[in-house]
Protein backbone atom coordinates (compact mmCIF):
# COMPACT_ATOMS: atom_id res chain seq x y z
CA UNK A 1 0.00 0.00 0.00
CA UNK A 2 2.84 2.34 0.87
CA UNK A 3 4.59 1.62 -2.44
CA UNK A 4 1.38 2.34 -4.36
CA UNK A 5 1.14 5.69 -2.66
CA UNK A 6 4.71 6.55 -3.64
CA UNK A 7 4.15 5.54 -7.25
CA UNK A 8 1.02 7.67 -7.51
CA UNK A 9 2.87 10.57 -5.94
CA UNK A 10 5.74 10.22 -8.41
CA UNK A 11 3.34 10.08 -11.35
CA UNK A 12 1.69 13.31 -10.18
CA UNK A 13 5.12 14.89 -9.77
CA UNK A 14 6.15 13.94 -13.30
CA UNK A 15 2.80 15.19 -14.62
CA UNK A 16 3.50 18.52 -12.97
CA UNK A 17 7.00 18.69 -14.45
CA UNK A 18 5.70 18.00 -17.94
CA UNK A 19 2.96 20.56 -17.45
CA UNK A 20 5.55 23.19 -16.55
CA UNK A 21 7.47 22.42 -19.74
CA UNK A 22 4.27 22.59 -21.78
CA UNK A 23 3.22 25.92 -20.29
CA UNK A 24 6.63 27.45 -20.91
CA UNK A 25 6.74 26.23 -24.52
CA UNK A 26 3.15 27.22 -25.24
CA UNK A 27 3.46 30.73 -23.87
CA UNK A 28 7.11 31.11 -24.95
CA UNK A 29 8.23 32.17 -21.51
CA UNK A 30 5.79 35.04 -21.06
CA UNK A 31 4.69 36.09 -17.58
CA UNK A 32 1.24 34.74 -18.40
CA UNK A 33 2.60 31.26 -19.05
CA UNK A 34 4.92 31.29 -16.06
CA UNK A 35 2.21 32.54 -13.72
CA UNK A 36 -0.32 30.01 -14.98
CA UNK A 37 2.06 27.10 -14.43
CA UNK A 38 3.20 28.35 -11.02
CA UNK A 39 -0.36 28.84 -9.87
CA UNK A 40 -1.44 25.33 -10.82
CA UNK A 41 1.59 23.13 -10.30
CA UNK A 42 4.48 24.70 -8.36
CA UNK A 43 3.41 23.26 -5.02
CA UNK A 44 3.37 19.73 -6.49
CA UNK A 45 7.02 19.56 -7.56
CA UNK A 46 9.05 17.76 -4.91
CA UNK A 47 12.78 17.25 -4.92
CA UNK A 48 13.67 13.64 -5.70
CA UNK A 49 13.28 11.53 -2.54
CA UNK A 50 14.13 7.94 -3.52
CA UNK A 51 17.72 8.29 -2.30
CA UNK A 52 16.81 9.36 1.21
CA UNK A 53 17.74 5.94 2.60
CA UNK A 54 21.27 6.71 1.40
CA UNK A 55 21.64 10.41 2.14
CA UNK A 56 19.72 13.29 3.70
CA UNK A 57 21.39 16.70 3.70
CA UNK A 58 19.58 17.77 6.88
CA UNK A 59 21.13 14.79 8.68
CA UNK A 60 24.65 15.32 7.36
CA UNK A 61 26.74 17.32 9.89
CA UNK A 62 28.93 18.58 7.03
CA UNK A 63 26.03 19.79 4.89
CA UNK A 64 25.14 23.50 4.65
CA UNK A 65 21.58 22.40 5.44
CA UNK A 66 22.35 20.29 8.49
CA UNK A 67 19.60 20.45 11.09
CA UNK A 68 16.93 21.84 8.76
CA UNK A 69 13.40 20.75 9.60
CA UNK A 70 10.66 20.31 7.01
CA UNK A 71 6.91 20.09 6.95
CA UNK A 72 4.82 18.11 4.48
CA UNK A 73 1.81 20.32 5.11
CA UNK A 74 2.94 23.92 5.72
CA UNK A 75 3.88 25.83 2.57
CA UNK A 76 5.97 28.93 3.35
CA UNK A 77 8.51 29.51 0.55
CA UNK A 78 7.37 31.08 -2.69
CA UNK A 79 8.51 31.93 -6.21
CA UNK A 80 6.73 34.99 -7.58
CA UNK A 81 4.20 34.69 -4.75
CA UNK A 82 3.33 31.09 -5.63
CA UNK A 83 4.01 28.47 -2.98
CA UNK A 84 6.53 25.72 -3.61
CA UNK A 85 6.78 22.32 -1.95
CA UNK A 86 8.26 22.64 1.58
CA UNK A 87 10.96 20.01 0.96
CA UNK A 88 13.01 22.40 -1.20
CA UNK A 89 15.87 24.20 0.53
CA UNK A 90 16.00 27.98 0.65
CA UNK A 91 19.52 29.20 -0.08
CA UNK A 92 18.60 32.88 0.16
CA UNK A 93 17.43 33.53 -3.39
CA UNK A 94 13.95 34.86 -4.12
CA UNK A 95 13.49 32.65 -7.18
CA UNK A 96 15.90 29.70 -7.05
CA UNK A 97 15.70 26.77 -4.63
CA UNK A 98 17.68 23.56 -4.46
CA UNK A 99 18.17 20.18 -2.82
CA UNK A 100 21.47 18.41 -2.26
CA UNK A 101 20.34 14.92 -3.19
CA UNK A 102 23.66 13.25 -2.45
CA UNK A 103 27.19 14.10 -1.39
CA UNK A 104 30.10 11.68 -1.35
CA UNK A 105 33.17 13.11 0.37
CA UNK A 106 35.39 10.18 -0.59
CA UNK A 107 34.58 10.30 -4.30
CA UNK A 108 34.36 14.10 -4.07
CA UNK A 109 31.05 14.67 -5.82
CA UNK A 110 27.64 16.17 -5.10
CA UNK A 111 24.32 15.87 -6.93
CA UNK A 112 22.12 18.95 -6.62
CA UNK A 113 18.59 19.43 -7.96
CA UNK A 114 17.22 22.93 -8.67
CA UNK A 115 13.79 24.55 -8.90
CA UNK A 116 12.78 27.97 -10.18
CA UNK A 117 14.39 30.84 -12.05
CA UNK A 118 18.18 31.24 -12.09
CA UNK A 119 18.57 34.99 -11.92
CA UNK A 120 22.06 36.46 -11.72
CA UNK A 121 20.97 39.83 -13.07
CA UNK A 122 18.68 40.84 -10.20
CA UNK A 123 19.24 38.53 -7.23
CA UNK A 124 22.81 37.40 -8.07
CA UNK A 125 21.91 33.75 -7.57
CA UNK A 126 25.36 32.50 -8.56
CA UNK A 127 26.97 34.57 -5.79
CA UNK A 128 24.57 33.09 -3.21
CA UNK A 129 25.05 29.58 -4.55
CA UNK A 130 28.84 29.89 -4.68
CA UNK A 131 29.39 31.58 -1.31
CA UNK A 132 26.77 29.80 0.81
CA UNK A 133 26.66 26.32 -0.70
CA UNK A 134 29.52 25.50 -3.07
CA UNK A 135 32.28 27.04 -0.94
CA UNK A 136 31.12 24.93 2.01
CA UNK A 137 31.22 21.77 -0.09
CA UNK A 138 34.61 22.62 -1.57
CA UNK A 139 36.11 22.98 1.89
CA UNK A 140 35.23 19.30 2.33
CA UNK A 141 36.92 18.30 -0.91
CA UNK A 142 33.95 18.25 -3.30
CA UNK A 143 35.12 19.19 -6.79
CA UNK A 144 32.67 17.40 -9.08
CA UNK A 145 29.11 18.66 -9.34
CA UNK A 146 26.10 17.19 -11.11
CA UNK A 147 23.47 19.93 -11.38
CA UNK A 148 19.97 18.73 -12.29
CA UNK A 149 18.10 21.50 -14.07
CA UNK A 150 14.90 20.08 -15.55
CA UNK A 151 12.94 22.34 -13.18
CA UNK A 152 14.95 25.49 -13.96
CA UNK A 153 12.56 27.63 -15.95
CA UNK A 154 14.95 30.27 -17.29
CA UNK A 155 18.23 32.11 -16.72
CA UNK A 156 19.15 35.80 -16.52
CA UNK A 157 22.81 36.65 -16.89
CA UNK A 158 25.25 38.96 -15.17
CA UNK A 159 29.05 38.63 -15.27
CA UNK A 160 30.96 35.36 -15.13
CA UNK A 161 33.30 36.02 -12.18
CA UNK A 162 31.72 33.51 -9.77
CA UNK A 163 31.49 30.86 -12.47
CA UNK A 164 35.16 31.36 -13.29
CA UNK A 165 36.06 31.12 -9.60
CA UNK A 166 34.00 27.93 -9.19
CA UNK A 167 35.63 26.43 -12.26
CA UNK A 168 39.15 27.26 -11.05
CA UNK A 169 38.46 26.06 -7.50
CA UNK A 170 37.56 22.62 -8.87
CA UNK A 171 41.11 22.13 -10.11
CA UNK A 172 42.23 19.93 -12.97
CA UNK A 173 40.26 16.89 -11.83
CA UNK A 174 36.98 18.64 -11.08
CA UNK A 175 34.03 19.56 -13.27
CA UNK A 176 30.45 20.88 -13.30
CA UNK A 177 27.98 18.83 -15.33
CA UNK A 178 24.55 20.11 -16.30
CA UNK A 179 21.94 17.36 -16.40
CA UNK A 180 18.60 17.73 -18.21
CA UNK A 181 18.62 21.50 -18.41
CA UNK A 182 16.07 22.83 -20.85
CA UNK A 183 17.33 23.76 -24.30
CA UNK A 184 16.48 27.44 -24.01
CA UNK A 185 18.26 27.67 -20.63
CA UNK A 186 21.40 26.12 -22.11
CA UNK A 187 21.20 28.65 -24.94
CA UNK A 188 20.98 31.44 -22.36
CA UNK A 189 24.08 30.09 -20.62
CA UNK A 190 25.87 29.92 -23.96
CA UNK A 191 24.80 33.44 -24.92
CA UNK A 192 26.36 34.62 -21.66
CA UNK A 193 29.56 32.67 -22.53
CA UNK A 194 29.12 30.50 -19.45
CA UNK A 195 29.15 27.20 -21.35
CA UNK A 196 32.95 27.24 -21.06
CA UNK A 197 32.63 26.45 -17.34
CA UNK A 198 30.09 23.63 -17.70
CA UNK A 199 29.88 20.24 -19.34
CA UNK A 200 26.52 19.78 -21.05
CA UNK A 201 24.81 18.60 -24.21
CA UNK A 202 24.43 15.24 -25.87
CA UNK A 203 23.33 12.44 -23.55
CA UNK A 204 23.51 14.78 -20.55
CA UNK A 205 20.47 16.65 -21.87
CA UNK A 206 18.25 13.55 -21.79
CA UNK A 207 19.62 11.48 -18.94
CA UNK A 208 17.18 9.18 -17.13
CA UNK A 209 18.93 9.61 -13.78
CA UNK A 210 16.06 8.60 -11.48
CA UNK A 211 16.39 4.90 -12.28
CA UNK A 212 19.98 4.82 -10.99
CA UNK A 213 21.63 4.99 -7.59
CA UNK A 214 23.72 8.12 -6.85
CA UNK A 215 26.92 6.15 -7.47
CA UNK A 216 25.62 4.93 -10.81
CA UNK A 217 24.64 8.45 -11.85
CA UNK A 218 28.11 9.69 -10.95
CA UNK A 219 29.77 6.76 -12.70
CA UNK A 220 27.75 7.18 -15.89
CA UNK A 221 28.24 10.95 -16.02
CA UNK A 222 31.96 10.52 -15.34
CA UNK A 223 32.25 8.07 -18.24
CA UNK A 224 30.49 10.49 -20.59
CA UNK A 225 32.81 13.30 -19.52
CA UNK A 226 35.90 11.11 -19.86
CA UNK A 227 34.81 10.02 -23.30
CA UNK A 228 34.63 13.66 -24.40
CA UNK A 229 37.99 14.52 -22.91
CA UNK A 230 39.62 11.61 -24.67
Amino acid sequence: MKQLKLNCHENYRLFAINSWHFQHDFFEGTSKGIGFWLLLYMHAIEPFYNWQHLYVAAEDPDSPFYGREYSEFEFTNTIYNYYIHPQWDDMGSETLYLKILFADYEEKYAIIEFLGEWNDAITNDIMILKRDIIDELQLLGINKYILIGENVLNFHESDDSYYEEWFEDNGDEGWIALLNFREHVLKEFKRASLDYYFISGGELDHFDWRKFSPGQVFGNVSKLIQRRLN
